[in-house]
């Protein structure tokens, strides 16, 4: 005997929004996380949204993240929950279903601060994926394609930093080498506890081990990291979001800072953060 149980009302408040192709290309489409549900939506021609699917997963989604493997044409979906498991969705249109393409066991249930499933970020070329924990554990799997075509994902990479607490992570965009992560952190067992730092994780896809390649200082009041197109389409490198401004980092280039914007009737004593982003490419076409 199975038993479950299911609530009258549907929840409303949505925890995390992506986006993407999950159903085929071009198919503009939302995916966003209510908690214990998984919805799908789509605009109509109106300019409505519509709810294509809803799907109760019987846990916690911490976090979830799109991606597309290297020439893929559409964006699988990586589930970070309560389960301790990671787990790859592939939207299916022919049986408006989210199909199980892959699950990795990692760790106990429950969201527990040393279990990863808190944090997520994924390479953007769709080669590797990085999930992590609040605190200390943070795990790397490598993502491909068998000769059947299908999904297929490594063993976990550790990346692991003990008395550290992680604020946000990010796949950093470096074109076709290397895949590397940033993540905002703190050492709590350091001198200065109210220092911040972003690291810069490299995955050496030759050694299969992953490396903190680089790290630099950030304002303690940093709180979320965000990639910057690299490879041919720009400098790369991460845009760190603190309380009233923002700062641009890369290896070997000079930090650069600017303000955020602010209502001129806003009160002068309160700071302003970034607590959530999108970012949207445009390709730049050269008239010369």
């Amino acid at each position: 005997m199975h038993l479950y149980n299911l609530t009258l009302q549907r929840p409303t408040g949505i925890v995390q929004a992506i986006y993407g192709n999950f159903s085929g290309p071009k198919a503009q489409e939302i995916v966003v996380s209510r908690g214990k549900t998984i919805e799908l939506l789509r605009p109509d021609e109106s300019g409505k949204v519509q709810v294509i699917l809803s799907t109760e997963i019987f846990g916690i989604a911490r976090s979830i993240a799109p991606f597309r493997l290297t020439g893929g044409s559409k964006d699988y979906i990586i589930v970070g929950s309560d389960s301790g498991r990671i787990v790859i969705l592939e939207y299916n249109p022919t049986k408006n279903t989210f199909d199980k393409v892959h699950q990795e066991t990692y760790g106990k249930s429950g969201c527990r601060r040393i279990v990863p499933g808190q944090y997520l970020a994924a390479d953007p070329k769709g080669r590797a994926v990085m999930i992590a924990s609040v605190e200390k554990q943070k795990l790397v799997y490598i993502l491909n394609r068998d000769s059947a075509a299908r999904l297929t994902i490594s063993s976990p990479l550790e990346a692991h930093r003990a008395h550290t607490v992680i604020f946000s992570i990010c796949g950093v965009d470096v074109g076709f080498e290397n895949p590397m992560f940033a993540c905002i952190e703190q050492d709590y067992e350091s001198e200065d506890e109210n220092q911040k730092t972003v690291s810069f994780y490299e995955l050496d896809l030759g050694l299969n081990h992953v490396i903190r390649k680089y790290t630099d200082t950030v304002d303690p009041r940093s709180n979320l990291v965000i990639a910057v197109p690299g490879g041919a389409d720009g400098p790369g490198g991460v845009l760190v979001c603190s309380e009233n401004y923002i700062t641009f980092k890369n290896q070997d280039h000079p930090d650069v800072r600017a303000s955020i914007p602010r209502r001129v009737d806003s009160e002068p004593n309160r700071g302003v953060l970034i607590v959530a982003t999108a970012s949207h490419r445009q390709k730049v076409v050269d008239s010369t």
